[in-house]
């Protein structure tokens, strides 16, 4: 049996779905002292302006982590209680440790173990890429299967698991 995390939360949605708005807006009716772990790398300029702006829009009350590769690892140091951490998002995470050839299987392991001894409220938000078309190379197919195995282990572990469509939520568990 999965052990439950009473206080993490898994956001899943399609691009532009509202997914990080809902999990911000959620972190912030919370109260709680207010962490952001963003896992994408800007590989050229308009990734860099994207980042940018998703940092502009929080505004200073959000103290930002960027960790695309060692994300249990920073999640390690910045855990405590009274805090909310978000992790936006896991399927870049899926991609940077593809890049680097890392050991998914083991790194997603790490992150489970961390997920249910956790003190601060975990908040993941992810891009639910198994919804469409099968994909047409090798590569592709792995990442669509590597993220749908990572969402199912976190969803498994967590409180409460969202699915958001054109900025609606629907509570899919919790």
């Amino acid at each position: 049996m999965t052990s439950i995390a009473a206080g993490s939360m898994l956001v899943l949605g399609g691009a532009r779905s509202g997914k990080s708005a809902f999990a911000e807006q959620w972190i912030v009716r919370s109260g709680l002292d207010r962490h952001y772990v963003a896992t994408g790398r800007a590989w050229d300029d308009e990734m860099r302006a994207r980042i940018a702006l998703h940092r502009d829009s929080r505004g200073p009350d959000w103290q930002t982590h960027e960790e695309p590769l060692h994300l249990v690892e920073c999640l390690h140091r910045i855990d405590a209680s009274g805090r909310a951490v978000l992790v936006d998002c896991l399927t870049l995470w899926v991609t940077n440790l593809m890049m680097e050839n890392k050991d998914v299987t083991a790194e997603f392991e790490g992150l489970a173990g961390f997920v249910t001894q956790a003190q601060a409220r975990l908040v993941f938000v992810s891009n639910e890429v198994g919804l469409g078309i099968v994909p047409d190379n090798r590569m592709a197919r792995d990442f669509r299967d590597h993220a749908g195995r990572l969402h199912q282990i976190i969803a498994a572990r967590s409180a409460d698991v969202y699915f958001i469509a054109a900025g609606l939520p629907l509570k899919m568990k919790g």
